[in-house]
């Protein structure tokens, strides 16, 4: 489901989640805060999976340069519900509601992981070299939190340990979302 403000308790848990998963593949990933990840929860900007009142998994999304370009990140499963394809779930639901939001967005994706590249493929996202993605400062900053931010600074930020994947926005992919969340969207974006 889309999240929002009544999510926020389970925050805490995601960012442990995610940097836990981290340390386990060894691998960076850019460093989020509770504040951010509540913002995400405001602006209908994440995704969150519960099953019975536990967390299960979470994902956000984030626009880049006056919302050209488009990212689906933090995609994590709790490890008590891995293999159940609920990471698939939660990656089309945010690939869908960035689609509809931004239908002439590019949409791309940093990651080290087999499981994500396979998604976008499926997704239709092609592998390109960091001088495709956003320009941005702000993107790249993000990327400090990351352990193999030494990599990306010695090779002049043109590749990484992480696989840069980009949608083509001009390929046509039908986008369903419920009619709450999609007034819900349409009173935020107003106000933006």
């Amino acid at each position: 489901m889309v999240a929002d403000a009544s999510h926020e308790k389970y925050i805490d848990t995601i960012l442990d989640t995610i940097s836990e998963a981290a340390k386990v593949r060894g691998t960076g990933i850019a460093k989020r805060t509770h504040e951010y990840l509540l913002k995400k929860m405001l602006e209908a900007k994440a995704v969150i999976a519960l099953s019975d009142g536990r967390f299960v998994g979470f994902s956000y999304i984030e626009t880049w340069q006056d919302k050209q370009y488009v990212t689906t990140s933090g995609l994590i499963v709790h490890p008590d519900f891995r293999g159940l394809g609920v990471a698939k779930r939660i990656k089309d639901l945010t690939f869908t509601l960035a689609r509809v939001r931004w239908p002439n967005a590019k949409i791309f994706s940093l990651t080290s992981g087999a499981a994500v590249m396979a998604m976008n493929t499926k997704l239709g996202y092609k592998p390109v070299t960091f001088s495709e993605l956003t320009d941005d400062e702000s993107f790249w900053r993000g990327c400090e939190g990351c352990v193999n931010v030494d990599v990306l600074h010695r090779l002049g930020r043109r590749y990484c340990i992480c696989t840069g994947m980009l949608f083509d926005p001009h390929e046509n992919l039908p986008a369903k979302i419920p009619a709450d969340v999609m007034q819900r969207i349409s009173e935020i974006d107003g106000n933006e």
